[in-house]
């Protein structure tokens, strides 16, 4: 996974110091948004890059009060939702040193988290991703962070390789059918906003299971979670016809 049970120790001693410094202790310089970009690179071993901002109005906004995204194109098909171009990413690992003197270059940016590392993404309608959290719970099936984006959707961090896998995993379970199917795998390439960062203007990621270290570390496979999400996934659509089954 690129990060090691000796680069966890380190973050958590890196984090007991972060945490000494927050509000009431912050240390003179130091932007929260840096304290927040530490505590994903130092404790949770994921990498954090700065990612565009959203907003209605000001200067060469778009006619129409329509969205306008801090990257400056009038056309930005993702406004508040990718990553700046040519901004440096902060790596996983990093010290709160490092992560606030790295974002310190990009005030105000969003955090985004790169997939297709750590972790690849399960992504479904938050009421489906809501239920079947409670039904993975009470079957006792291992579950890793899932995060609750503003536009509606539900964000299952999964171990890597899930993106390449998704259509060989669903057809062996039975889903050669998936047009009716609202699921879909986040992997390398794709990015997804941390909490508590803005997501489209529309307001803040939360997360609905918090990452733990074991879980940060080393998330469940999608196979372990895939069956379950992909039954409520396809419950929570209007009626268009039974999916294909293999019996």
């Amino acid at each position: 996974m690129g990060f090691t049970i000796g680069a966890i120790g380190s973050g958590i001693r890196e984090m007991r110091d972060l945490r000494e410094t927050r509000p009431g202790g912050r240390r003179r310089g130091r932007a929260p948004e840096g304290t927040a970009v530490a505590e994903y690179t130092g404790l949770w071993g994921w990498a954090v890059v700065p990612g565009a901002r959203a907003g209605r109005g000001g200067r060469g906004a778009p006619a129409g009060g329509r969205t306008a995204c801090s990257c400056g194109s009038a056309r930005c098909p993702e406004p508040g939702a990718h990553p700046l171009p040519g901004a440096d990413e902060v790596p996983a690992g990093a010290t709160l040193d490092e992560a606030t003197r790295v974002w310190a270059r990009t005030p105000g940016a969003a955090m985004l988290l790169p997939a297709g590392r750590t972790f690849d993404v399960l992504e479904v309608a938050e009421e489906a991703g809501r239920r079947a959290l409670v039904r993975l719970e009470r079957m006792g099936l291992p579950t890793g962070p899932v995060a609750i984006a503003p536009h509606g959707r539900a964000w299952f961090l999964v171990a890597p390789g899930a993106a390449e896998d998704l259509p060989e995993l669903l057809y062996r379970m039975g889903w050669d059918d998936t047009t009716g199917l609202d699921l879909r795998c986040l992997g390398k390439g794709d990015h997804i906003t941390a909490p508590p960062s803005d997501h489209g203007g529309l307001g803040p990621v939360r997360w609905l299971r918090a990452p733990g270290l074991e879980q940060a570390a080393c998330p469940p496979e999608a196979r372990l979670l895939l069956g379950t999400l992909a039954y409520v996934s396809h419950r929570a659509l209007p009626l268009r016809g039974a999916p294909g089954r293999l019996g």
